[in-house]
């Protein structure tokens, strides 16, 4: 249910939350006022809630399924999730270049990655405007190449829900027979 307080969930999260496999475990990381912790948790999955400070998802006490775990990514503490694995990888609008192998690894055999951050441009539009929060041209496609199949991929100025440059993913892990 949406509410005044928080927007709406990602259009290219709600496009692509197919491709995770039904009643799976999926990790949103750095999920902010949790518009995606609920979506997915209202389409049946059970999450995992990772940011700093949960304040944000205090209202989704009701839902079964859903852990949270609060932690700082960017403190120089180890990777607090290594050695899990989710069948659903969802980022938004964080960007934190030393996380991705940590993210390819904790995605499971058919898992689902969707993935949709800030590019180098969208400092003409406000924040963030540093080039260390700024994936560059073809980086976030490049970071994925190799290790899962690409579904969609785009690389866009979006004037929705503000003007911003992004680059967004969805990608599959193959499964091996």
């Amino acid at each position: 249910m949406q509410d005044a307080f928080r927007p709406p969930p990602s259009p290219w999260v709600m496009r692509f939350s197919w491709i995770i496999p039904s009643g799976g475990r999926v990790l949103d990381l750095a999920c902010g006022n949790g518009r995606h912790t609920r979506l997915l948790l209202e389409q049946g999955y059970r999450v995992t809630a990772v940011d700093r400070d949960l304040k944000g998802i205090g209202d989704l006490g009701a839902f079964d399924g859903l852990e949270r775990l609060e932690a700082d990514l960017e403190d120089g503490s180890p990777y607090p999730l290594a050695g899990r694995q989710f069948e659903g990888i969802v980022v938004t609008n964080y960007l934190n270049r030393p996380l991705f192998p940590a993210l390819l690894a904790g995605l499971a055999p058919a898992g689902g990655l969707i993935y949709e951050t800030f590019a180098l441009g969208n400092e003409r539009f406000g924040r963030p405007s540093n080039p260390d929060y700024l994936l560059r041209p073809g980086e976030l496609i490049e970071t994925i190449t190799g290790h899962l199949r690409i579904l969609a991929y785009e690389d866009l100025v979006v004037s929705e829900p503000r003007p911003a440059a992004v680059q967004r993913v969805a990608a599959k892990r193959e499964v091996k027979e």
